[in-house]
């Protein structure tokens, strides 16, 4: 989708792509989504007891029905969670951050979760890929997930080459509700685009209700994700009343921008705008140091006068949106950059060491998953 800025410039977001800076106010009127506010939040944490940072600051921002999902669940009926990754590429730290979410919920709720695993979806969508490359980033990105600690009693992996026996029939359903021409509308393709790519969404679409299937009853779904997804499950949700099962519900993230700037979404495809799971402490310090947008002055002497631009800095949003869960700890980041106290090499040196902490762990946990794998396949 094509959006138009006050301003004339143009941002676009769909599920394949986001370019320019995107204007969020301007995304929740247009897909029509609607936005978190604090009655929501308290309704969250009267079950959860505490809310995620990422809630409190925001990161999550936007919603489907999350009201209706939650009131079904004081009635007694538990929902579960469903969210996915295409595989295309290595693991960065933007993809994480609604996975470490859903974990979250998963916890809170006692969810179970049902984790797609589109390995088509790519390899249709994205010239030059093949799909048994797909296949090797598949296997890799399978760990990454695992490595999380999500359980594996109340974890269910969907691979759709491998599950296909249980997804294509209920596929099918949704395929003979959706019209070319609702295709096009959504995802703007057209004639040139392969029939692959236009059957897609309703792969997409199966595992928002194949629990309410495999059980033989009706399930509330709650889909937590990046808003560029918004499309798939907006057309979802036309289409399953239809067959007979709820609309599933949704919660939407915002980007994780590259490291060069707030302008867009992190990309595992450019090596300067991403911090990848599998990166060495030296690598991520070297990105950090070289690529990280800043939101200092251009001297120390200026710096200390005038202040840091948190808002504006790369650093600092790494930590607001994911590495310091501390409000306390984040307020004194802030202020002490915003008054000068606190330099921009400094920051990044803080942010340096909270990633690689981070990763130390993660690619510990990532080599152990691989003992683990035939846990979340086989059920």
């Amino acid at each position: 989708m094509n959006i138009e800025k006050k301003n004339g410039e143009h941002f676009r977001v769909t599920p394949w792509e986001v370019h320019g800076e995107v204007d969020y106010e301007k995304l929740i009127r247009d897909f029509g989504v609607e936005k978190i506010n604090e009655q929501i939040l308290e309704k969250i944490k009267k079950h959860t007891k505490e809310l995620h940072f990422m809630l409190r600051r925001g990161v999550f921002f936007a919603h489907r029905d999350l009201n209706w999902v939650l009131n079904q669940y004081e009635k007694g009926e538990k929902f579960f969670l469903y969210t996915g990754r295409a595989p295309s590429g290595p693991v960065h730290l933007g993809h994480l951050m609604p996975w470490i979410f859903t974990k979250w919920l998963q916890d809170k709720f006692n969810a179970e979760l049902w984790f797609q695993f589109p390995d088509e979806e790519k390899f249709l969508f994205k010239q030059g890929l093949s799909f048994e490359k797909a296949q090797e980033y598949l296997n890799d990105n399978i760990l990454d997930v695992i490595a999380l600690g999500f359980d594996p009693k109340k974890t269910r992996f969907l691979v759709d080459t491998m599950h296909a026996n249980l997804m294509y029939k209920e596929a099918c359903k949704v395929a003979k509700k959706i019209t070319f021409s609702m295709v096009k509308s959504s995802f703007g393709m057209n004639e040139q685009s392969n029939i692959g790519s236009i059957f897609y969404t309703s792969m997409q679409a199966v595992p928002a209700f194949l629990p309410s299937v495999l059980k033989s009853r009706n399930i509330p779904c709650l889909i937590p994700h990046a808003i560029d997804q918004d499309p798939h499950f907006r057309l979802t949700r036309d289409i399953l009343p239809k067959l007979g099962y709820y609309k599933p519900a949704s919660i939407q993230c915002l980007f994780l921008p590259p490291l060069s700037g707030m302008n867009s979404k992190m990309s595992s495809s450019e090596s300067a705008s991403a911090i990848l799971t599998s990166d060495s402490p030296n690598e991520v310090e070297a990105k950090i140091k070289k690529y990280a947008f800043s939101g200092g002055r251009d001297t120390v002497a200026e710096h200390r006068k005038h202040g840091g631009v948190p808002e504006k800095d790369i650093s600092y949003q790494y930590l607001k949106m994911l590495f310091e869960p501390d409000d306390k700890k984040l307020q004194k980041i802030h202020d002490n950059y915003k008054s000068g106290k606190l330099l921009t090499s400094e920051l990044k040196e803080i942010l340096i060491e909270k990633i690689n902490m981070f990763l130390k762990e993660h690619q510990k946990k990532k080599t152990l998953a691989k003992k683990q794998v035939k846990k979340f396949l086989k059920w």
